[in-house]
Protein backbone atom coordinates (compact mmCIF):
# COMPACT_ATOMS: atom_id res chain seq x y z
CA UNK A 1 0.00 0.00 0.00
CA UNK A 2 1.68 3.20 -1.15
CA UNK A 3 0.35 6.59 -0.12
CA UNK A 4 -0.63 9.15 -2.74
CA UNK A 5 -1.86 11.97 -0.52
CA UNK A 6 -2.41 12.31 3.20
CA UNK A 7 -4.66 14.59 5.24
CA UNK A 8 -2.33 15.23 8.16
CA UNK A 9 -4.60 17.95 9.48
CA UNK A 10 -7.35 15.40 10.22
CA UNK A 11 -5.32 13.80 13.02
CA UNK A 12 -4.80 17.25 14.58
CA UNK A 13 -8.40 18.48 14.23
CA UNK A 14 -10.28 15.28 15.18
CA UNK A 15 -10.33 12.34 17.57
CA UNK A 16 -10.34 9.38 15.16
CA UNK A 17 -12.54 6.47 16.22
CA UNK A 18 -12.80 3.90 13.39
CA UNK A 19 -11.13 3.75 9.99
CA UNK A 20 -12.56 2.34 6.77
CA UNK A 21 -11.32 1.82 3.24
CA UNK A 22 -13.46 2.86 0.29
CA UNK A 23 -13.08 2.71 -3.45
CA UNK A 24 -13.28 6.00 -5.30
CA UNK A 25 -14.90 6.75 -8.67
CA UNK A 26 -12.51 8.76 -10.85
CA UNK A 27 -12.44 9.95 -14.46
CA UNK A 28 -9.53 9.02 -16.70
CA UNK A 29 -7.82 12.41 -16.48
CA UNK A 30 -8.13 12.26 -12.67
CA UNK A 31 -6.35 8.91 -12.52
CA UNK A 32 -3.48 10.32 -14.58
CA UNK A 33 -3.28 13.39 -12.34
CA UNK A 34 -3.35 11.21 -9.20
CA UNK A 35 -0.48 9.12 -10.57
CA UNK A 36 1.43 12.39 -11.10
CA UNK A 37 0.76 13.39 -7.48
CA UNK A 38 -1.58 16.31 -8.20
CA UNK A 39 -3.89 15.63 -5.23
CA UNK A 40 -4.77 17.70 -2.17
CA UNK A 41 -6.93 16.30 0.65
CA UNK A 42 -6.58 19.00 3.30
CA UNK A 43 -10.06 20.53 3.01
CA UNK A 44 -11.83 17.27 2.20
CA UNK A 45 -14.80 15.76 4.00
CA UNK A 46 -17.25 12.94 3.36
CA UNK A 47 -20.97 13.58 2.94
CA UNK A 48 -23.77 11.01 3.06
CA UNK A 49 -26.54 11.63 0.54
CA UNK A 50 -29.31 9.13 -0.32
CA UNK A 51 -27.43 6.24 1.29
CA UNK A 52 -24.25 6.94 -0.72
CA UNK A 53 -20.91 8.43 0.29
CA UNK A 54 -19.38 11.39 -1.53
CA UNK A 55 -15.92 12.91 -1.12
CA UNK A 56 -16.10 16.70 -1.25
CA UNK A 57 -13.22 19.15 -1.21
CA UNK A 58 -10.61 16.72 -2.53
CA UNK A 59 -8.73 18.70 -5.14
CA UNK A 60 -7.23 16.91 -8.15
CA UNK A 61 -5.44 19.35 -10.42
CA UNK A 62 -5.54 18.44 -14.10
CA UNK A 63 -2.30 17.87 -15.94
CA UNK A 64 -1.38 20.30 -18.71
CA UNK A 65 -1.57 17.40 -21.14
CA UNK A 66 -5.26 16.75 -20.40
CA UNK A 67 -7.21 16.01 -23.54
CA UNK A 68 -8.93 18.82 -25.43
CA UNK A 69 -12.36 17.14 -25.42
CA UNK A 70 -12.39 16.87 -21.60
CA UNK A 71 -13.21 19.82 -19.38
CA UNK A 72 -11.45 18.99 -16.10
CA UNK A 73 -13.05 20.22 -12.87
CA UNK A 74 -10.51 20.13 -10.01
CA UNK A 75 -13.03 20.20 -7.12
CA UNK A 76 -15.48 17.68 -8.54
CA UNK A 77 -17.51 15.68 -6.00
CA UNK A 78 -16.32 12.07 -6.13
CA UNK A 79 -18.41 9.07 -5.19
CA UNK A 80 -16.98 6.61 -2.66
CA UNK A 81 -17.69 2.91 -2.96
CA UNK A 82 -18.38 0.74 0.07
CA UNK A 83 -20.66 -2.19 0.86
CA UNK A 84 -24.24 -1.24 1.64
CA UNK A 85 -24.22 -2.63 5.20
CA UNK A 86 -21.03 -0.69 6.04
CA UNK A 87 -22.62 2.51 4.73
CA UNK A 88 -25.76 1.89 6.82
CA UNK A 89 -23.64 1.43 9.94
CA UNK A 90 -21.78 4.68 9.19
CA UNK A 91 -25.04 6.55 8.57
CA UNK A 92 -26.34 5.44 11.96
CA UNK A 93 -23.24 6.59 13.80
CA UNK A 94 -23.06 9.93 11.99
CA UNK A 95 -26.74 10.75 12.56
CA UNK A 96 -27.11 9.51 16.14
CA UNK A 97 -23.79 10.12 17.85
CA UNK A 98 -22.62 13.29 16.09
CA UNK A 99 -19.63 11.81 14.31
CA UNK A 100 -18.09 13.28 11.15
CA UNK A 101 -16.52 11.39 8.27
CA UNK A 102 -13.11 12.69 7.21
CA UNK A 103 -10.72 11.41 4.54
CA UNK A 104 -7.32 10.40 5.94
CA UNK A 105 -5.46 9.46 2.80
CA UNK A 106 -5.56 8.20 -0.76
CA UNK A 107 -3.49 5.15 -1.58
CA UNK A 108 -3.03 2.41 -4.17
CA UNK A 109 -4.25 -1.10 -3.50
CA UNK A 110 -3.94 -3.62 -6.27
CA UNK A 111 -3.48 -0.88 -8.87
CA UNK A 112 -6.66 0.93 -7.83
CA UNK A 113 -6.97 4.21 -5.97
CA UNK A 114 -8.58 3.79 -2.54
CA UNK A 115 -9.59 6.34 0.08
CA UNK A 116 -9.13 5.74 3.79
CA UNK A 117 -11.88 7.50 5.72
CA UNK A 118 -12.39 7.77 9.47
CA UNK A 119 -15.28 8.22 11.82
CA UNK A 120 -14.18 11.24 13.85
CA UNK A 121 -15.26 13.71 16.51
CA UNK A 122 -13.96 17.27 16.53
CA UNK A 123 -11.38 18.18 19.15
CA UNK A 124 -11.93 21.05 21.54
CA UNK A 125 -9.41 23.91 21.54
CA UNK A 126 -7.66 22.66 24.71
CA UNK A 127 -7.24 19.19 23.17
CA UNK A 128 -5.49 20.75 20.18
CA UNK A 129 -3.17 22.65 22.51
CA UNK A 130 -2.35 19.41 24.36
CA UNK A 131 -1.60 17.69 21.05
CA UNK A 132 0.73 20.55 20.13
CA UNK A 133 2.48 20.41 23.53
CA UNK A 134 3.03 16.67 23.18
CA UNK A 135 4.44 17.08 19.67
CA UNK A 136 6.77 19.88 20.80
CA UNK A 137 7.96 17.84 23.79
CA UNK A 138 8.68 14.79 21.59
CA UNK A 139 10.67 17.01 19.22
CA UNK A 140 12.62 18.59 22.12
CA UNK A 141 13.24 15.18 23.71
CA UNK A 142 14.65 13.91 20.42
CA UNK A 143 16.88 16.96 20.17
CA UNK A 144 18.15 16.47 23.74
CA UNK A 145 18.84 12.77 23.15
CA UNK A 146 20.78 13.50 19.96
CA UNK A 147 22.77 16.19 21.74
CA UNK A 148 23.52 13.92 24.69
CA UNK A 149 24.66 11.07 22.45
CA UNK A 150 26.85 13.26 20.23
CA UNK A 151 28.59 15.19 23.04
CA UNK A 152 31.85 13.57 24.31
CA UNK A 153 32.16 12.62 28.00
CA UNK A 154 34.57 14.63 30.18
Amino acid sequence: MSNIAENRRARFEYHLEEQYEAGIVLHGWEVKAVRAGQVQLTDGYVLIRDGELFLIGCRINALRTASTHVSPEADRTKKLLMKKDEIKRLVGKVEQRGFTLVPLNLHYKGGRVKAEIALAKGKAEHDKRNTEKKRDWEREKGRLMRHKVSSPKA
